[in-house]
């Protein structure tokens, strides 16, 4: 084995166990990660219990005045007995495991190399893999997404929280019992003055993965109901579909006026055996699953458009309808930004004619993300007629921009519930968008450089430079009538187009392992 390295700027490490969480396997597999690392600076703490003695820890150790035990009362909570680790750490950083697995070979030495280059980061994250009956299956994590922690504690067990700060803000606290490193996790991001993500699986998992017990899933939603109270947001937490994934519900201010911005041509086709007119049914559905009054329905016609269209129109939207005629060669982008001249709304939404709203309140769980000031843009899930996903944000990787889920079952929920959270993401698709206006305005709308495709990953991408995020909003579903093979329609011109702006993408940052 090499001799472990290290150097006068490198951090110290404190790891922390609570002995009774790991039977003799684990603790076995943990001792043997930890003597293989080629880097020097750490230290164990073990809290044992009075069941416990340090020869439990491997008679390798002896002698090893890294491996420090303490005892706790034998009647003290695992949580207490992991704030007695962390007051004795004498590291820069803590990392407190409280599942059985190992470090991968040069853990430490990667976690110090980050930490040695940037002096601010007080949080670190890895991606991690679990061993099942399939095989290995890597979790391949986002770069840093507070929108998505709030979903799910996916920063996971090989986190190292800056130790200073864990204890100023009083370690782990009783009253989320179960969730606890989560709601540390939480409060940590708040504070830290970088979020750093090392982009290797380096916690191997011995098992595979295990769902929370219900107490564990409560806890978590107190967590993240406690974040959201101390952040100022108006929302609610609920549990969402799977064991610990949670759904925030936000509330959107009544007084908002919101610009719904749909181009047209009026053009009518057969949806599950009967033939509408799209467009019609989009306004009608938009109306009818809102409860928000405050909206003006922007239409951007061609002139081909029939007049019977308009006159329904009318009919559905009543006083609330805008009618922008334009007379000019198609081209997508440029009608968009003609609805946005004529709208007076200072929340706006960019939506295909060919859609049908299937969720309830859709508007304003689209829209009331955008209350935060760092929020540039939110999507929404579209699914094909037959159910099929069609879009649940976009990836962007080996220089391609497209659909990670596309053509899966509705059910569908990904590896690690990427479809049923609300998370970060490259881009979204602007067959249904959210904005603020000053976002729109900010950013020069859309480029009528692409006036049919790739418009909207332009978008994303001059949102995200202007430093805000994009997110997906799960919970918001919308019927897509959008062909299913549309992508033979795309050009490599405006696909060389995009490059030529924003360089060629190697990983997504977001759904870096997305299908």
């Amino acid at each position: 084995m090499n001799e472990p390295q290290q150097s006068p700027d490198s951090p110290l490490f404190s790891l922390i166990v609570v002995a009774d969480c790991f039977d003799s396997q684990a603790r076995a597999a943990l001792i043997k990660s930890l003597r293989d690392q080629d880097f020097a600076e750490w230290e164990l703490i073990v809290v044992a219990g009075a069941d416990d003695s340090r020869s439990n820890f491997d008679p390798e150790f002896s002698g090893d005045n890294r491996v420090v035990v303490i005892d706790h009362p034998g009647d003290s909570s695992t949580l207490r007995a992991a704030n007695l680790g962390i007051a004795a750490a004498s590291g820069e950083f803590v990392i407190i495991l409280d599942r059985a697995g190992a470090l991968a070979p040069g853990t430490l030495a990667c976690l110090a190399s980050a930490v040695t280059v940037d002096a601010t980061i007080d949080l670190l994250y890895t991606d991690e893999d679990y061993q099942g009956p399939e095989g290995t299956l890597t979790f391949k994590k986002p770069e840093w997404s507070p929108e998505r922690l709030r979903s799910q504690w996916y920063c996971g067990e090989l986190s190292a929280l800056r130790s200073s700060l864990v204890r100023d803000l009083g370690g782990l606290r009783d009253e989320f019992q179960g969730a606890e490193l989560y709601d540390l996790t939480l409060r940590v991001s708040e504070k830290a003055r970088t979020v750093h993500h090392v982009q290797r699986a380096l916690f191997h998992h011995s098992s595979e993965r295990h769902a929370p017990t219900p107490d564990q899933w409560y806890a978590g939603r107190r967590a993240v109901q406690a974040q959201l109270d101390r952040a100022g947001i108006d929302a609610t937490v609920e549990l969402n579909q799977l064991p610990g994934t949670y759904r925030v519900d936000r509330r959107f201010p009544a007084a908002r006026r919101v610009s719904i911005i749909i181009p047209t041509i009026g053009v009518s086709a057969l949806v599950w055996g009967e033939r509408r007119t799209f467009v019609v049914e989009a306004v009608r559905s938009v109306l009818a699953k809102t409860d928000h009054d405050n909206i003006e329905i922007v239409v951007v016609h061609d002139a081909p458009t029939p007049a019977p269209v308009l006159a329904e129109l009318r009919d559905v939207a009543g006083d609330r309808l805008v009618l922008v005629p334009f007379d000019a060669p198609f081209n997508f982008s440029r009608k968009i930004n003609a609805g946005f001249v004529a709208s007076t709304g200072d929340r706006i939404v960019l939506l295909n004619d060919d859609v049908q709203v299937r969720s309830d309140r859709w508007l304003e769980a689209l829209l009331a993300p955008l209350e935060s000031d760092d929020v540039g843009m939110t999507g929404a899930k579209l699914y094909f007629a037959n159910n099929q996903i069609q879009h649940v944000g976009h990836h962007y990787l080996g220089g391609n921009y497209g659909h990670p889920f596309i053509l899966d079952d509705a059910d569908t929920v990904g590896p690690f519930a990427e479809t049923i959270i609300d998370r970060e993401a490259s881009g979204v698709t602007a067959a249904c968008a959210g904005l603020r206006r000053e976002v729109f305005e900010e950013v020069g709308g859309l480029t009528e450089l692409l006036p049919l495709n790739y418009n909207d990953v332009d978008l994303s991408y001059k949102i995200r430079h202007q430093g805000y995020r994009i997110l997906y909003i799960a919970q918001v579903e919308l019927y897509h009538f959008e062909s299913q093979t549309r992508e033979s329609a795309i050009q490599q011109r405006e696909r060389e187009l995009v490059h030529s702006r924003w360089g060629t993408a190697s990983d997504d940052p977001y759904l870096p392992a997305a299908p």
